[in-house]
């Protein structure tokens, strides 16, 4: 491991506080010491109150920050006589301990201080550094551990046995350093847990984790031997396979999931291990994970649903063994390993999922590591410890006040023709309500629109069954399944009456406004049918029920979208996937119609063109967002009993009435 210290960058940051920073960032910038919000730094200095006195506070890193990317708001100023005070009671529950170190904070704005900010308060040296570094997690998560731990760094480390984080980790500590001269200590190693390293030059601590880290690296390594590699495999892809997992996830969660699959060389060599079950539910990589990961993964091999099942009652036999009259989460594993295929992590948003794999690879690496490396292998705390932390009361408050999610949080759309107008206000309402929208166009466009939406943009040709395919294929690569599709591309060919019509036109027309949908159709349909709540809807027109003459070409197209969405109805009802269409006029707000075209359309009219944008009965402007809109509560729970219909969003057409 090497040292990310830059003087040149360093000479930027003046005050202990902004060294702080400094420091935090670079433990932060490295996964091998810090995930996703994981460790914990302060800082103690002299500052003045509101009143213009001195004060000795401390400042701890704010809970919600991450070390990688904080700010100086990012740090709690406690005061320390308040913390030094705490640190000397006998108990201390953790609702009184947050209360508390909130009261004593000398900016009330400021984030929650971390919940080790008593630890924190008595280490004496000023600057103090905590993470979960891989290699220390390693060296103390085996039967052997405190003896390999005590040989590699003598005296230099006071050793804590695993205490629950908070109070009585921070009363574990005070214990330990009061028998030893703690300002000549170089860190403490808490087993099971991680490392702290602390001193009162803020690049010293720093660089006193990158050592001792370092340290416990080259011990793996020496143990491992040179010719030591995690073993590898070539996964086999199953993405209807994937698309269930996700479903039978999603289903004991509650809640739609986004699936991250990895498949990489080293995760299917992991997940092919004849000893991958036994490896995988030996537990966390450090017991602050089981909040995001749970105790354990699934195993899933060729039966996903009877794995899945089995896991859920599992976890509910684990929680009444342990529980003392604790909510019971949803028993739905985070992370599983599909044998042979590679490891999936799962989120209810595309960045949970993220940070679960983070975590989980992670995690499957170290045991292996250390599997290979000391007699015994892997050894984590028992499920009754982890249990405590699974289930710790400030994790159970947050269940009380977490408030609704969006209405398509978690779902997976692909909205067709999304480059621009109607397809685009489609996407952007759906990821709105929080899908992770899918844009397919043939405008090279679509991937800065998409990006405007958090959404990603491919670009395709929907007439092509093998990009239309590739495209599906990709979706669900990514991202697990499909839940919704909004079938919306298509074009507006010349007018022209029956005997003057182009064949062309004609061919075209219903290649792309009625044939395009069906080929998407036929290669979204078998993953719909494993998604979570499935919905598609079609675009259709106006034209439909009211056509015009000289518009062949578009409405008969478009009336054969229509057949099609009746027949798709009918075949895809026993699948609960529900399709219906919906019939847009007069949405003026797109890229078809310039300020030329309806200005020369409203005079063809005798109207203003205000008059002409509101030419319906209920004398309203249709935009492309109120489209958006209906489609995306069409998608949703809103419109779960409904399918095979044809909904209008024209104000009101006396034709169509």
């Amino acid at each position: 491991m090497k040292s990310l210290w830059s003087d040149s960058d360093a000479r930027k940051f003046k005050t202990p506080l902004e060294k702080r920073v400094y420091t935090s960032r670079l433990l932060g910038a490295n996964p091998e010491l810090v995930l996703h919000g994981g460790g914990n730094t302060s800082v103690k200095a002299k500052e003045k109150d509101f009143f213009g006195d001195p004060v000795e506070v401390i400042h701890v890193k704010g809970s919600g920050w991450d070390l990688a990317t904080i700010e100086a708001a990012g740090f709690a100023p406690v005061r320390m006589e308040a913390l030094l005070k705490m640190a000397k009671l006998d108990t201390l529950s953790d609702a009184e301990m947050v209360k508390q170190q909130r009261a004593a904070m000398l900016d009330p704005g400021a984030p929650n201080p971390s919940i080790e900010a008593i630890l924190h308060a008595v280490i004496p040296q000023k600057f103090v550094d905590h993470t979960h570094a891989n290699a220390i997690v390693a060296i103390t998560n085996h039967k052997d551990g405190r003896k390999v731990v005590e040989d590699l760094y003598g005296d230099r480390v006071a050793i804590i046995p695993y205490v629950m984080p908070g109070f009585d980790l921070a009363k574990a500590v005070a214990k330990a350093l009061a028998k030893v001269e703690a300002k000549k200590l170089e860190g403490l190693i808490l087993m099971n847990h991680g490392i702290f390293t602390m001193h009162d030059d803020a690049r010293e601590s720093y660089e006193l984790m990158i050592r001792l880290v370092t340290e416990a690296e080259k011990l793996l390594s020496d143990r491992l031997g040179k010719s030591f590699s995690l073993p590898k495999a070539k996964a086999k892809e199953d993405l209807l396979g994937l698309a269930a997992i996700r479903q039978g996830v999603s289903k004991l969660r509650g809640v739609p999931v986004i699936a991250s699959l990895d498949a990489s060389d080293e995760a299917a060599g992991f997940s092919a291990r004849k000893d991958v079950t036994k490896l995988a539910t030996r537990g966390p990589l450090t017991p602050d994970h089981t909040i995001r990961t749970k105790r354990i993964p699934a195993v899933v091999g060729t039966d996903p649903d009877k794995t899945l099942a089995k896991y859920a009652a599992d976890y509910r036999a684990y929680f009444e063994a342990n529980q003392k009259g604790e909510t019971l989460l949803a028993p739905d594993p985070r992370w599983l390993v599909w044998q042979g295929h590679g490891v999936v992590s799962f989120g209810a948003t595309e960045s949970e999922a993220a940070v679960l794999r983070d975590i989980s690879t992670h995690t499957w690496k170290t045991i292996q590591l250390t599997e290979s490396a000391f007699a015994g292998g892997w050894k984590p705390l028992p499920a009754a410890k982890l249990f405590e932390i699974e289930y710790w009361d400030l994790e159970q408050a947050k269940l009380k006040k977490s408030g609704h999610a969006p209405t398509h949080q978690g779902k997976v759309a692909i909205v067709t023709g999304s480059a621009a107008g109607i397809g685009f206000a489609c996407a952007a309402s759906l990821a709105h309500q929080g899908a992770k929208v899918i844009g397919i166009d043939l405008s090279p466009d679509i991937g800065e629109q998409m990006a405007k939406i958090g959404g990603i943009g491919i670009v395709a040709n929907l007439t092509d069954d093998a990009k239309v395919k590739e495209a599906v294929e990709s979706v669900v690569r990514q991202f697990g399944g499909l839940d919704i599709l909004v079938s919306n591309a298509g074009i507006f060919t010349a007018g022209a009456y029956l005997d003057d019509l182009e064949q062309s036109n004609w061919d075209k027309s219903m290649a792309v406004n009625l044939t395009s949908h069906q080929k998407l159709l036929k290669y979204t349909i078998p993953y719909l049918k494993k998604g979570i709540d499935p919905a598609i809807v079609l675009v259709g027109s106006r034209n439909v029920n009211a056509p015009g003459a000289g518009a062949a070409s578009y409405s008969c197209a478009k009336a054969g979208l229509t057949q099609l969405c009746r027949v798709a109805a009918l075949e895809l009802a026993p699948f609960g996937v529900r399709c219906n269409i919906i019939h847009p006029d007069a949405v003026f707000d797109t890229k078809l119609w310039t300020p030329e075209n309806l200005k020369r359309s409203a005079e063809r009219y005798g109207m203003t063109i205000e008059e002409y944008k509101t030419r319906n009965l209920l004398k309203t402007e249709i935009k492309s967002r109120d489209v958006g809109n209906m489609v995306a509560a069409m998608a949703s729970p809103l419109f779960g009993k409904t399918t095979g219909a044809q909904v209008p969003v024209d104000g009101g057409n006396d034709r169509v009435i």
